[in-house]
C-alpha cells in the first residue's frame, strides 16, 4: 500500500498542468498565444475585421488577440477563449471577464 506521499506524489504528476504556479501557467499560455496567431483559423478571425466586444470595423492589423477568460484568472490560449478585439476594448476590459466588464453588452 503506498504512503500517503506517495498518493500526493502520483496525484500532482497526474494533475501536473493543474498544479503549475502562476507565471509557469502565463509563460506556457503566451507561446501558445504566440503560436496560435501564426495559425490560419486565427488569420480568418481576423479577416473578418469585427471586435468582438464592441462590434466596430477594424482592418485585420489593428485587431489584437484577446483571452475571454484572463490567463492570470486562469485562462488558456485556446480557439475556445481567445477572440479579436481592437486595442481600445482590450485595454477596457483589462483583466475582467465580459460579465464584469460593464461597457461590454453582447
Amino acid at each position: 500500500m503506498k504512503s500517503v506521499n506517495g498518493w500526493i506524489e502520483l496525484y500532482l504528476k497526474m494533475n501536473k498542468f493543474e498544479n503549475l504556479d502562476e507565471d509557469t501557467h502565463i509563460r506556457r499560455e503566451k507561446n501558445k498565444a504566440r503560436e496560435l496567431r501564426q495559425t490560419q483559423w486565427w488569420k480568418r478571425q481576423c479577416a473578418k475585421g469585427t471586435c468582438y466586444y464592441c462590434g466596430r470595423k477594424f482592418a485585420p492589423k489593428e485587431l489584437t488577440m484577446d483571452h475571454i477568460v484572463p490567463l492570470s484568472r486562469g485562462g488558456r490560449s485556446t480557439k475556445g477563449n481567445v477572440v479579436p478585439c481592437c486595442k481600445e476594448c482590450n485595454t477596457r476590459k483589462k483583466m475582467k471577464l465580459p460579465m464584469e466588464w460593464d461597457e461590454y453588452t453582447p
